[in-house]
């Protein structure tokens, strides 16, 4: 089978490591990729966002699943346009409508959507700039501290979490006024919930699931979570709390109402759900969904699933997924991610990096590298992360520690407690 990817992160470097060891693939594709996933398949010099290029070179190459990493071209609508164009409607697509992609395009939609399907979430109410007033009287019923909630895309800067009543009004104004440009003209409020964050990711063919791995990812720039919020900084499987028993819970009154709505409202949805969780007072609730999977999660999500996932793919184009086996690697994965010294404000890029040939044991993964003179250079915030297994999360931290240390390129920063508040 030719597989086209699109993507070029480390969430699309860890799914096409996963993919390329499958004995169902015959080519894999990336579009546009990076120089790691150079060694997994073809790279191609295709934008995610032109539908069109990537029609015509699927059609050209004789591409029969369609993966999509990144959330926009869903959003924007690439499964429709696949459905619906003679000679590429025959291409099994791994992402939802841009009906389903709503659930992470409009946080307002996904609010809406849990209300309606009974899911556990944070009260929450709406507004836009013609209700400024009504958004002020509404945060004043809450208790401290606040968050505001952009509805539309921000890639990932459009939450705000904020201590004080006077901060939370002035943020407020200013994201009705045009903070996130038209991804701010609504602005969701809602309570704030206190407990420990984890990510579960389902897969599904629109009636069946799968869950995959849960895992923790890290956002904040600075050790035991403090500093500015990053694309992520790292990523543990599996999660102490989420327990058998905590699981069963998020299936129960998550996960199966998810799916279930989904096709109550005729929502067309195959591929992957990301459900951000958080444990409070050992119930599971629904920060966010995503559409897709999570960066630097499936850095460790990947490497402990031990089935064939092209055969868990094929499961969700022809709708029989439940026949499906799944099967989870038992080691702990740790994934710390190396960023530029800077990030996530200004910083440079173009800096040799080295030591690569040096790791130990360990799964590399490109976040924002190039090649440059023949040399690997930095070319991100966020540049490459290492994962590694162990006994315990403790164990796979040691060894990624250990790795990471040896990755060497001017102003390189990482975390060293990935794991440790749990």
């Amino acid at each position: 089978m030719n597989i086209l990817l699109l993507g070029s992160g480390g969430r699309e470097h860890a799914l096409a490591w996963k993919i390329a060891q499958s004995p169902k693939l015959t080519k894999l594709f990336i579009a546009p990729g990076n120089p790691g996933m150079a060694e997994l398949g073809e790279c191609v010099n295709l934008k995610v966002s032109d539908f069109p290029a990537i029609g015509q070179f699927a059609l050209d190459h004789n591409i029969q699943m369609l993966v999509v990493g990144p959330e926009n071209p869903l959003v924007d609508g690439i499964a429709d346009y696949f459905h619906q164009t003679p000679g590429l409607n025959r291409i099994g697509v791994i992402g939802p409508s841009k009906s389903g992609a709503r659930l992470e395009g409009s946080k307002d939609f996904a609010k809406a959507f849990m209300q309606r399907h009974g899911i556990p979430t944070a009260r929450y109410q709406t507004f836009d700039t013609a209700q400024l007033k009504e958004g002020l009287k509404f945060l004043s019923t809450l208790e401290p501290p606040y968050v505001l909630k952009a509805d539309g895309l921000c890639a990932g800067k459009g939450v705000l979490i904020l201590p004080t009543l006077k901060e939370a009004r002035k943020e407020l104004e200013e994201m009705l006024g045009g903070m996130f440009g038209l991804a701010s003209a609504q602005v969701v409020i809602e309570e704030y919930l206190d407990g420990i964050e984890c990510s579960v990711f389902v897969l599904t063919d629109g009636q069946h699931y799968k869950i995959l791995p849960e895992a923790k990812d890290y956002k904040r720039i600075g050790e035991y979570d403090c500093g500015l919020n990053t694309g992520g900084m790292g990523s543990v499987s599996p999660v102490p709390f989420a327990t058998p028993e905590w699981m069963q819970k998020v299936e129960d009154r998550i996960v199966r109402p998810t799916v279930e709505g989904l096709a109550q409202e005729g929502i067309d949805y195959k591929g992957f759900i990301f459900f951000g969780l958080i444990n409070v007072k050992g119930d599971p609730m629904v920060i966010e969904y995503n559409c897709r999977m999570g960066d630097p999660e499936t850095e460790t999500v990947m490497p402990r699933l031990s089935c064939d996932l092209v055969e868990l793919l094929e499961g969700v184009i022809a709708g029989d997924l439940d026949r499906r086996e799944i099967s989870f690697d038992p080691r702990a994965a740790v994934n710390v991610m190396l960023v530029s010294g800077g990030y996530p404000q200004e910083y440079q890029k173009g800096f040799p990096i080295g030591g690569l040939d040096q790791l130990d044991d360990a799964i590399v993964f490109h976040s924002g590298t190039a090649i440059k003179d023949g040399q690997l250079v930095t070319a991100g915030g966020r540049v490459i992360s290492v994962t590694c297994y162990g006994r315990d999360k403790d164990d796979a931290l040691a060894r990624a520690m250990a790795n990471a240390q040896k990755i060497q390129y001017t102003a390189r920063y990482y975390r060293r407690d990935i794991g440790r508040d749990l």
